[in-house]
């Protein structure tokens, strides 16, 4: 499948997902009158009170048009009203959303949902694949150095023979630009006959530790089964550690929430309810500022401005989120933006390591 389509069916299977874990609520429509379409009952607002059909019915291609708008991408009044914000406000979004303010805000998953696969896909539109790169293994990138050093001195050995035999024919043999004796050539032969020897030793000792194939043993044999196919295929495990990136995305909330409890934990005044939903807006906003930097960056914006942004503009959001939702005065929140930076670096090594373990065994 093209990267492309294969992108936009992300958005789309993003979008539905996120639409089925945020349904229709607090969505204004126009008051209806008479009896529903659907079950009969009197109508007394926008939505029937016994089956939940909209009051007003329309039979368009437009209908279908913004139904599939509405529905898939989840562009409806409450997008507009989380978006802006989750990006300058997350902490007042967070502490709202905590507090029971709901039905007009995108939930936080739903958000993360949408936010995540709208990032791998945007990656695939633009043909962004771990798979593209080239991999090497420690062992195979030290096969191939020695593969090569070997190939090189077999080369050179093979003309320093023949230039022995030059001279024994009474031909004049120069090395270096000036001319060799039979005493010159003879040290040269030695000289890389004890360095392809040398390679060999290092190749048998290589061997021995099963580096040059990079078999590492655990002895658990499924496992052990997934690190030799990996070595095997590089890019496949790329392949898949991308893959398996975003199908267990939601992998990052469990992770990170524990971190951020210990950022609170004396207090009673914080649950574990309210910094999951930190996390997982903090979470949804990164992945959108991901997808907005990588929109840009193939469009043509400069080094200079995509790094500063990527590098800044994170801590920059932890530290607002941190200071609102928790309401702390700048300080505490510089502390704890500071702790929960070096958090991340932690929970992003876990993730990577499941990611690798997941591969592996799949």
């Amino acid at each position: 499948m093209e990267p492309g389509v294969e992108g936009v069916g992300e958005a789309v299977t993003g979008g539905m997902v996120a639409r089925a874990v945020e349904p229709q609520a607090g969505e204004a429509a126009g008051v209806g009158a008479g009896t529903c379409l659907n079950c009969g009952a009197a109508l007394d607002g926008p939505y029937c009170h016994q089956c939940g059909q909209k009051a007003r019915v329309r039979r368009s291609v437009a209908t279908i048009a913004s139904d599939f708008i509405h529905g898939v991408l989840h562009l409806d009044g409450k997008f507009w009203r989380t978006l802006p914000l989750l990006a300058w406000r997350p902490g007042e979004l967070t502490r709202r959303y905590v507090h029971g303010e709901r039905a007009k805000f995108v939930s936080p998953m739903a958000m993360f949902l949408f936010a995540v696969f709208l990032m791998f896909a945007v990656l695939s539109i633009y043909g962004v694949s771990l798979a593209s790169l080239d991999v090497t293994t420690g062992g195979g990138r030290a096969r191939l150095g020695l593969e090569a050093a070997r190939a090189e001195i077999a080369h050179d050995l093979t003309e320093a023979r023949e230039d022995r035999a030059e001279l024994a024919r009474g031909e004049r043999v120069r090395i270096d630009g000036r001319p060799a004796t039979a005493a010159d050539i003879e040290r040269r032969i030695a000289d890389l006959e004890e360095q392809s020897a040398g390679i060999q030793r290092i190749e048998r000792g290589m061997a021995d530790f099963n580096v040059v194939e990079g078999q590492f043993k655990t002895g658990w044999a499924r496992l052990d089964h997934g690190i030799e196919k990996l070595n095997e295929n590089p890019s496949l495990a790329l392949y898949k550690l991308q893959s398996n990136g975003y199908k267990f995305s939601w992998l990052l909330i469990p992770l990170s929430v524990p971190f951020v409890w210990l950022l609170f934990f004396w207090t009673r005044r914080y649950r574990f309810y309210d910094h999951t939903v930190f996390v997982t807006y903090s979470l949804a906003f990164m992945s959108l500022l991901a997808v907005l930097l990588t929109i840009l960056g193939f469009a043509g914006a400069p080094t200079g401005v995509i790094a500063p942004a990527a590098t800044f503009i994170p801590p920059i959001h932890m530290f607002r989120q941190l200071k609102q939702a928790y309401q702390l005065h700048w300080a505490s929140a510089l502390l704890r933006t500071f702790i929960l930076s070096v958090f991340c670096t932690i929970t992003a090594s876990l993730f990577f390591v499941l990611l690798l373990g997941i591969g592996a065994l799949g």
